[in-house]
């Protein structure tokens, strides 16, 4: 388990472990959650990263003839 301490400036440190296991890089901008007294952090991904993030996904939809 890692542990960071929130600083006088209310700043934590992502652990060097943490940032290279998922790629963060300086000046990444993140999402912050609340809830059930748990903060959770969500990196924000440029759209070009999220290309082909659903290869493969079933897109048929199948209708009913009379809504075709």
């Amino acid at each position: 388990m890692n542990t960071v301490t929130l600083s006088s400036k209310f700043q934590v440190v992502i652990p060097k472990a943490i940032r290279e296991s998922i790629g963060l890089k300086a000046g990444t901008s993140f999402e912050i959650i609340s809830y059930g007294g748990k903060i959770e952090m969500i990196p924000l991904q440029p759209i070009e990263q999220l290309e082909g993030i659903f290869k493969g996904i079933d897109t048929v939809i199948e209708r009913d003839n009379d809504r075709i």
